[in-house]
């Protein structure tokens, strides 16, 4: 019962924050990105991983705070099939979104101390879909939680935000569908970042995410705590094709995931678990 009511808090919540998202924006970033890499992982598969990633991102600022939508198209080569027997690659979509209401622009009052700009409250949600040979995720998770905006050049935002997450996969080996099943309220904490490299054409961007165990899953065995971190150097060669600052942007991107999804990579998850990935990265922005 207590976590139903956190649910539907934390939807409406979401719903409210999508409503009042969809006044004109004050300003606002759209890119289309592409990355890849050769050594992704994935849980219970010994596999190193080449996946073309096609995104859509898209943040902006409005009268009560900001959003942030980024949508991931996820293409795998052949060493994590579409199917049993398939030597077709998975295919997944990943869809995050997240409002952030500054406090200080709702209430009029100022949050700031020390080295922190600002302080908000932060609603959203994750969603994805996979097809694989294996456990086909079919992913909803709800967030909220308080944020701290920190004064620097860019951004630094730190927040805690409580997670409830939900799954219901299919497997292709045993032709069985797991009902949607909740995991308990576990918590994250999550850096998120994009700051200029002094007066070079430069930026550093990316996120930080730690993510506590969410208790048993649906197969009855305990996840494990995950660390999720994403660093990004990004060169923006505009000027050289003539085009406004930040328009194109080349870079570099590493991923460091210990214990993927909750999965334990000491455990029978095996080195899938654990994914290591450096990748190649290209924005344009319009």
């Amino acid at each position: 019962m207590k976590n139903q009511l956190i649910k539907n808090v934390a939807m409406f919540s979401t719903l409210v924050a999508c409503t009042v998202a969809a006044q004109a924006a004050d300003w606002s970033d759209t890119s289309i990105g592409y990355r890849y890499g050769s050594e992704f992982a994935e849980p219970f598969n010994p596999n190193a991983i080449s996946k073309n990633i096609i995104d859509l991102n898209h943040v902006s600022g409005y009268k009560y705070g900001s959003n942030f939508f980024n949508v991931d198209l996820l293409m795998s080569n052949s060493k994590d099939p579409a199917g049993a027997g398939s030597s077709n690659g998975a295919q997944e979509v990943y869809v995050v979104y997240r409002n952030t209401i500054d406090l200080e622009k709702v209430t009029g009052k100022s949050f700031k101390f020390g080295a922190v700009r600002g302080v908000g409250a932060v609603v959203g949600f994750d969603f994805n879909t996979k097809a694989d040979a294996g456990y086909n995720s079919k992913k909803r998770m709800l967030v909220a939680g308080p944020s701290l905006m920190l004064d620097v050049p860019g951004f630094l935002n730190v927040s805690l935000l409580a997670l409830q997450e939900s799954n219901a996969p299919y497997s292709t080996f045993s032709k069985t569908s797991t009902p949607r099943y909740s995991y308990k309220l576990h918590p994250m904490l999550n850096v998120a970042w994009g700051i200029p490299v002094g007066s070079l054409p430069l930026s550093f961007e990316g996120f930080a995410n730690f993510i506590a165990s969410k208790g048993k899953n649906e197969f009855g065995d305990a996840s494990a705590a995950e660390t999720n971190i994403d660093l990004q150097l990004m060169y923006d060669l505009s000027s050289v094709l003539g085009a406004g600052k930040n328009t194109f942007k080349l870079g570099l991107e590493y991923q460091y995931w210990k214990n993927k999804f909750g999965n334990d990579a000491s455990g029978f998850a095996g080195k899938g678990a654990f994914a290591k990935t450096p990748m190649l990265r290209a924005q344009y922005h319009f």
